[in-house]
Order: C-alpha cells, then sequence, then structure tokens
C-alpha cells in the first residue's frame, strides 16, 4: 500500500490507539512468527485458517514457524510466558500490525492485512464484553460512519454446548447429502464451522438448522443477557443472531460481528469474542479473556463506501525555494533549523529553477514557499509567500523560525 492509502491506515491506527488508551489499554508487540503450534492448539486444527490459509514453514533447526494469522492467541502466549497476572488483573491490552493469511485476493480480502485488536485478560464480568464492543462503536461513529449493523450471539461454553452440537449434528446427518462437500466433512468434525459457509443452498439448510441460543445453560443464559443489557446502558445498538459463529475454536460465550454495507461479501470490519479456555489450552491457568479485533483495510474501505473522508491531507508548511545564486548551506540551515521547531519544511534538491520550484510547491499543496535569493540575503531578508493567499512578504532571515510559527497559528491554529 502506498501514498496516500498508506497515511489513511496510519491515521485510523492513531485514532483507534488512541480511543483505546482512553479506556485503559497498554500496547503489546508480539512477533510476527509464532510456533505453529501456537494457532494449531489455540485455532483449532479443523479450522480454514489451520488448514488452509497460515504460511507455515521449517526453519534451518527443523522447528515449525507461522506467519501469525491472527492476532489473540500470541497475546494470550505473551500474558502466560511473561507472568503479566502479578502485574495486576484484569490486563487490558492493544496491538496493532500486520497478519498474514493465504486466502484468494479479492476486495477486501488480503493475503498480508492490518489489525488493530485488543484484549481484557482475568475477568468474566459481562460489563467488559460490552465495554470491548463499544469501543469499536466509538471508533465508528467518531469516522462518522453510519451504515453498519453490530450482530450479537453467545456460543456457549463447556457445559451446554456438547449437547447442542449433538443435536446440531443430528440435524446435519438428515441434511448432509444436500450439503456442499465441504460442510458434509466439518458436519462431523467441527459442525459449528457449517455456519460460516456461503454457498446458498448450505445457507438455506442451516437456516432451519437448531439455534444454540436455544440450548444455552442457565449460567450462558444469564450472562448474555448482561452483556445485552450492558450494551443497552452504553447505547450500543444491535441485533441478535443466533447463527453467528466465529471462525476460531477457542471462542466461549460471547461472539460479535460489526458488518458494513457496500463491502460485499467481506463486510466484517471489527469482530471478536470472549475465549475463556483459550489460557488453558496454551497450558496456563484458567484464565477468561475477551477481545476483538479490527481490520484497517476494511475500515478504509468502509469509509469509502459512505463517501467519508475525515483525515485532512499531510500538508508540508514550507518549501523552501533557492534561486540560482542562493547559498546552498543557507537552505539547509533554514531547513535544519524550521524542522527542529517542529515545522515540517523541505526543499528542491534538483536544481530547478525558481519557476520549476513554485510549481513544484504548488503540487506539494504547502502552506507556505520561503524564497532565498542572494538579493535578498544581502539585506539580511528572506521572502515569505502563501499560494493560496497569492500573498508575500519580507522577513528578517534572523527571525524566520518565528515569523513562520506565528503565521502557521494565526492560519492553521497550531
Amino acid at each position: 500500500m502506498v501514498f496516500p492509502e498508506s497515511e489513511k491506515l496510519e491515521r485510523l491506527v492513531g485514532l483507534t490507539s488512541e480511543i483505546l488508551r482512553l479506556h485503559g489499554y497498554n500496547r503489546i508487540e508480539t512477533p510476527v512468527l509464532e510456533s505453529t503450534e501456537l494457532f494449531v492448539r489455540s485455532i483449532g486444527r479443523e479450522t480454514d485458517i489451520v488448514n488452509k490459509e497460515m504460511y507455515t514453514f521449517e526453519d534451518q533447526g527443523g522447528e515449525s514457524l507461522t506467519l501469525r494469522p491472527e492476532g489473540t492467541a500470541p497475546v494470550i502466549r505473551a500474558y502466560l510466558e511473561r507472568s503479566l497476572a502479578s502485574r495486576g488483573l484484569p490486563q487490558k491490552l492493544y496491538y496493532c500490525g500486520p497478519m498474514f493469511r493465504r486466502e484468494r485476493p479479492q476486495a477486501g480480502r488480503f493475503r498480508q492485512f492490518s489489525q488493530v485488536g485488543a484484549e481484557v485478560i482475568g475477568s468474566d464480568d459481562p460489563f467488559v464484553d460490552a465495554e470491548v464492543i463499544s469501543v469499536s462503536d466509538l471508533v465508528f461513529m467518531s469516522l462518522g460512519l453510519k451504515r453498519y449493523r453490530l450482530l450479537m450471539n453467545s456460543v456457549g461454553c463447556r457445559e451446554c454446548r456438547p449437547s447442542y452440537q449433538e443435536t446440531l449434528v443430528a440435524y446435519l446427518e438428515k441434511t448432509r447429502g444436500d450439503l456442499c462437500d465441504r460442510c458434509a466433512r466439518r458436519a462431523s468434525v467441527n459442525p459449528l464451522r457449517v455456519f460460516d459457509c456461503k454457498e446458498e443452498g448450505c445457507r438455506e439448510l442451516i437456516a432451519e438448522a437448531p439455534a444454540i441460543g436455544d440450548h444455552l445453560c442457565d449460567a450462558c443464559l444469564a450472562h448474555f443477557q448482561s452483556v445485552l443489557s450492558n450494551l443497552d446502558n452504553l447505547g450500543v445498538s444491535y441485533v441478535t443472531d443466533h447463527r453467528l459463529v466465529r471462525g476460531l475454536d477457542y471462542y466461549a460465550r460471547t461472539a460479535f460481528e460489526f458488518q458494513f454495507d457496500g463491502l460485499g461479501a467481506q463486510n466484517a470490519v471489527s469482530a471478536g469474542g470472549r475465549y475463556d479456555y483459550l489460557a488453558e489450552e496454551l497450558e496456563g491457568p484458567p484464565t477468561p479473556g475477551v477481545g476483538f479485533s479490527m481490520g484497517l483495510e476494511r475500515l478504509a474501505l468502509s469509509l469509502s463506501a459512505e463517501g467519508l473522508d475525515p483525515f485532512e491531507p499531510t500538508r508540508l508548511d514550507v518549501f523552501v525555494a533557492g534561486v540560482e545564486d542562493a547559498d546552498r548551506e543557507k537552505v539547509l540551515a533554514t531547513l535544519t533549523g524550521l524542522r527542529r521547531a517542529g515545522i515540517s519544511a523541505d526543499a528542491d534538491f534538483q536544481g530547478r529553477s525558481l519557476k520549476s520550484q513554485m510549481k513544484q510547491a504548488d503540487r506539494l499543496n504547502v502552506r507556505l514557499v520561503m524564497i532565498i535569493g542572494g538579493a535578498e540575503l544581502g539585506k539580511g531578508e528572506v521572502v515569505l509567500r502563501d499560494l493560496g493567499l497569492s500573498s508575500q512578504w519580507n522577513v528578517p532571515s534572523g527571525e524566520v523560525v518565528r515569523s513562520v510559527s506565528d503565521y502557521l497559528l494565526r492560519r492553521t491554529g497550531r
């Protein structure tokens, strides 16, 4: 991704990170390369991610490594290995960076994509689920987005999910001949994954399948109702969808997904849920957790779909133009002084004529052009020109930084 799209993603990271910091989250960094076993044990051996989408290879020592396809399992691994529980619970952590999945590239789906994600580790309070969900909602509202909906479900726990899966398998056995080949295999090894199928025939059959919401134990039902009640109190709108499951096996109880209009099939921009058994799967103590991940490329596409461009384009403050007899050392010294004062500045490095330099400044949409020439320097002055206002004035060369700073403050408020 190149400028200006790359800068839009950087701005989205900055906005989301600031909102997370306001909620008490701290940044964590995990490696791009992790042990393959980490993802097999956490995501699930029978998931599409593990079976078909991971980039996996052996290093020189024979260890199987994988480019991380998602961020939660690495965060929990780091939480356990670094004994972060000793710092107090819950731990509220967020991350951002590239993820990798070997998928067929299409609109909204890339083999390398960027995510911002957050995890709350060590609390099973339903309010935490609602707060995690509300973070994404706040990001979207801050950007002016409106055409999205939040889908909510509970996928049960160790107590109630096994009996539901038996009921679901029994239903799928009756329809196995009408299922696609993938769902026919899933029906016996990982039945919940049939709800991920995009085949129209399977979706029609699945629409009549038993809903997990009708099979929740009392504890899961109470937890889910409390999550929804907290979302109501936070002013977050949602739709309950008992067919919603996530494509990773570690989810338990809360599962959610923000879907956007105008993105086609790849319309999930932010999603997540609770993973109360993940730490145990990674040989840690029982530790509840909940989190989300947000796809930045899809978020940028959502802005485009709604015709929104919430970020002012980056503008260079000053372009220093030197005429032919200008002292190059003076030009470089001026650049350095401006930059050290926090003023963005650049200059010509190709020996262009003054006319060509002015054209370059116009292309860069700079706020001010500073013209340095032998005649002006002989008077101890430089010329400042505001291209937008078509006005110019002279300032003493020793007062350049102060003059530019004062002018930018009046014009831009900074």
